[in-house]
C-alpha cells in the first residue's frame, strides 16, 4: 500500500478517524509521517492531518487573525495548533472565527448541547412542572413540613417515571 501523500513510498503509518459513522483512513510512509510530526507528539497536528489541511489552515500563522492571543490566559493560535487544546473558556471567544469551521467539520455543530439519556428527555411543560414541584419540595423541607415534602417527592418521582413520548403509552 502506497503513502496517501507522496504516492511513492510504502505506507507504514496507518491512522483511522470516525466521522459521522464513516471510517476515514490515511496511510503514510515514514518520511511523510515525520514531516507531519507524527513521530514527535508535541508537534503532531491531528487537525492538519485528519482535516486535510482545510479547516486547520484557518488557525495557521499568516492566516486572517494571526497574532491573536487570549486576553484571559495568553494562549495563542500556534499553541492551539500544536497541542489541539485551548487554554480556557475565553479562548473560544477569542479564536471563534478560526474555530468555527474546524469545529463544524469535527462535530455535529458548534454549540455543546450535552448528552441526556433518552429516558430523561422531558417536554418543556413537564420540565417547568418538575422545577415548580422541586421548589415546593425544598420549601416544605426548609419549613420542616415533612408530610407535604413526602407527597411532593412522590409526585416528582411519578412525573419522572412517565414516558416522555406519548406514543410509548
Amino acid at each position: 500500500m502506497l503513502c496517501d501523500i507522496c504516492k511513492k513510498n510504502v505506507a507504514k503509518v496507518h491512522l483511522t478517524q470516525m466521522d459521522k459513522g464513516e471510517t476515514k483512513k490515511i496511510d503514510l510512509c515514514e518520511d511523510c509521517a515525520k514531516v507531519k510530526g507524527i513521530d514527535d507528539p508535541t508537534g503532531f497536528s491531528l487537525a492538519d492531518l485528519l482535516l486535510g489541511l482545510g479547516a486547520a489552515q484557518e488557525m495557521e500563522p499568516g492566516a486572517a487573525g494571526t497574532g491573536l492571543r487570549c486576553p484571559a490566559c495568553g494562549f495563542t493560535q500556534v499553541e492551539f495548533k500544536k497541542t489541539g487544546r485551548l487554554g480556557c473558556a475565553e479562548c473560544y471567544r477569542t479564536f471563534a472565527e478560526g474555530l468555527e469551521g474546524l469545529l463544524k467539520s469535527m462535530h455535529k455543530g458548534t454549540r455543546h448541547v450535552g448528552k441526556v439519556p433518552q429516558s430523561q428527555h422531558f417536554s418543556p411543560d413537564l420540565e417547568e412542572q418538575l422545577k415548580g414541584l422541586q421548589r415546593k419540595l425544598e420549601k416544605a423541607v426548609a419549613e420542616e413540613d415533612f408530610e407535604q415534602a413526602a407527597v411532593l417527592r412522590d409526585q416528582i418521582r411519578r412525573l419522572r417515571e412517565q414516558p416522555s413520548d406519548p406514543s410509548a403509552l
